[in-house]
């Protein structure tokens, strides 16, 4: 004996003939368009990009802004007891500061070559 109605005979052969697939793969490809033609539409109300002659321009000095270049001295390490050992606070600055750049030949080594780890040297200049 058959208990489904009529309209419950017709959904079930309509789902095992594949027509229900179709429609719904129909109904999320018509979904799909109207997200991107409403995408396009909201991308067209936006304001255009800036041209590039519009585009903030570095200074001519070729810093960025707030950006200084500054060069260092040394400063002379403090001396201790040698019984005591200096704390960090009891250490000054890193040393005072120049816009000038050293000279080139207080940026070379100038001491004894000293061999790096690994590299078959004395380590202490021969």
């Amino acid at each position: 004996m058959n208990t489904l109605s009529a309209a419950e005979n017709l959904a079930a052969g309509v789902w095992q003939s594949g027509l229900a697939q179709v429609i719904g793969g129909l109904v999320i490809v018509g979904v799909l368009i109207g997200a991107v033609w409403l995408g396009f539409r909201l991308s067209d109300r936006e304001s255009d990009t800036p041209k590039p002659e519009d585009q903030p321009h570095r200074p001519d000095t070729g810093a960025l802004p707030g950006e200084t270049s500054e060069y260092r001295r040394p400063a002379e390490m403090p001396q201790n007891d040698g019984e005591h050992r200096l704390m960090p606070y009891q250490l000054k600055n890193a040393g005072e500061t120049s816009p000038d750049p050293p000279t080139e030949e207080k940026r070379k080594w100038g001491g004894i070559s000293s061999g790096g780890f690994g590299s078959g040297g004395t380590g202490h200049g021969d």
